[in-house]
């Protein structure tokens, strides 16, 4: 076969739809690549493999344990740097966190996947048996999306684009494809999908898309920041989970508790991975019953500040009638987790969020805040927000060193100013909206949460400020 007919049919099979058909048992030696049998730019497998995620009868499969967890041993290769290792591992945090799957440890099991570096990214295509590798080059192919789409290849995943009734989502660039009709484990087709490819991908001309998604050919595909919502859903209804999980990937949006307004679900874990594109996650809750026991054992709610449970607690076990205060993360995710027991149920919550420029949750027993570019100007048009969490039972004391701070003074500071609250919502308690040079008194808070604010407009920017604070048990 010479090399353009060569191109040509790789490209046909990039862009085929699949339909149900049999799936790939493994018949490859443990020590092969693997390389060499790529498919579909990606995947290794022998005979065609049909249909975005296929019915094997389990074959193709990994095991599901009596627990209802789906346990994949793993082994990272030593040629991978700590900083890659690491990029790998919080790649397989997400599907953790999100699904029954857990990546473990490989000791001495039989099946399991051993991630290499490779000349390209490429996976099997499901569990084939045996040592299963998985590459990931080195330079182009570390990077958390990337990862996760080798990875579902793995879990039995095809592209998101080769599903057979791709047709009234996208357009392929190609003179001919192979029309046949299958089901799609009948969840809505996903142009978010970290399996979906990107509208340029492959293309042999500059400016020229290979997929266009109609009706709207703006509409954004293949990205590589992480799971999508569908891409989660596929995996826990793929595999069975009794997981109740929801990715959240919008700049903005509204999310509640099952049923709200009416009471919630007994005995649900249910989690909401919030991902904005950029900046800072803010998180602001509307309304919040949630059934009361002492130091909320019972039902409650946790707030952490990344995509997954390892990440620092923002807001630990809060329950009972109220709002939460509004809650900063310190980059562009954060993770709800909602927690249910067998008891009395409430009619749970509603909460916002959208992004900012700048702030951030502090739950350390003492710390620092300081404005913006700090101990420089700070920039013109900034809005920040700041939350101090103490525990339960203690109040916040906050000081504040006079020498920094200089903001720019005008009558009623109605211009750069900073806004101290006694309480965690935008409508607490007032305490002062400080400018210029203006001295801020020592201050105690009523509760466990302190509000500051920090408003700048588009001129005269100024040295900022530095708040210390420390959190004390007051009597």
């Amino acid at each position: 076969m010479n090399l353009l007919s060569l191109s040509t049919t790789l490209l046909l099979v990039l862009f085929q739809r699949h339909t149900v058909g049999k799936p790939l048992q493994g018949t490859q030696a443990s020590n092969d690549t693997g390389e060499s049998d790529l498919h579909q730019d990606d995947i290794v497998y022998r005979r065609r493999i049909q249909r975005s995620a296929m019915s094997c009868s389990g074959r193709c499969y990994w095991p599901k344990a009596p627990d209802g967890l789906v346990n994949i041993p793993v082994s990272i290769s030593t040629e991978f740097s700590i900083e890659e290792r690491l990029v790998i591992l919080e790649a397989m945090q997400e599907f953790v966190t999100l699904t029954c799957i857990r990546f473990i440890n490989y000791t001495s099991e039989y099946d399991y996947i051993n991630i290499i570096p490779g000349n390209t990214c490429w996976s099997y295509f499901g569990k084939i048996g045996g040592r299963q590798h998985l590459g990931l080059a080195k330079h182009g192919c570390v990077y958390k999306g990337l990862i996760q789409h080798e990875l579902n290849h793995a879990l039995g995943f095809l592209h998101e684009h080769a599903r057979s009734d791709r047709d009234e989502y996208v357009k392929i660039n190609l003179e001919y494809v192979i029309a046949v009709n299958s089901t799609n484990l009948y969840l809505p087709y996903d142009y978010n999908s970290v399996m979906h490819y990107g509208a340029y991908d492959f293309s042999n001309t500059v400016g020229k898309p290979t997929i266009v998604p109609i009706p709207n050919k703006s509409v954004p595909i293949g990205q590589r920041v992480g799971l999508s919502n569908l891409d989660v859903k596929k995996i826990n209804k793929l595999y069975g989970c009794n997981s109740c999980s929801t990715v959240l990937h919008s700049s903005s949006g509204i999310l509640s508790s099952d049923n709200y307004p009416h009471p919630y679900p007994k005995n649900v874990t249910c989690l909401w991975l919030i991902r904005t594109a950029q900046e800072k996650v803010y998180l602001n809750f509307r309304d919040f019953d949630i059934q009361p026991s002492s130091n909320c054992t019972c039902d409650y709610v946790r707030i952490y500040d990344g995509n997954n449970r390892n990440a620092h607690v923002l807001i630990d076990r809060f329950c009972g009638i109220g709002q939460l205060p509004a809650v900063m993360a310190s980059g562009n995710t954060i993770l709800l987790e909602f927690v249910s027991d067998g008891d009395t149920t409430s009619t749970g919550f509603t909460a916002f969020y959208t992004h900012v420029k700048c702030g951030g949750t502090f739950t350390d027993a003492s710390g620092a805040i300081t404005s913006p570019e700090y101990p420089r100007r700070y920039p013109p048009n900034q809005a920040c927000l700041w939350i101090i969490s103490a525990p339960a039972g203690r109040r916040v004391r906050i000081f504040l060193t006079a020498a920094f701070f200089e903001l720019e003074h005008i009558f009623g500071c109605r211009y750069d100013r900073l806004v101290l609250r006694d309480g965690g919502q935008r409508h607490s308690p007032l305490v002062g909206t400080f400018c210029g040079k203006m001295k801020i008194q020592s201050f105690i808070s009523t509760g466990s949460f302190l509000r500051i604010e920090f408003y700048s407009d588009n001129m005269f920017e100024f040295s900022g400020f530095r708040l210390q604070y420390s959190i004390r048990t007051i009597d």
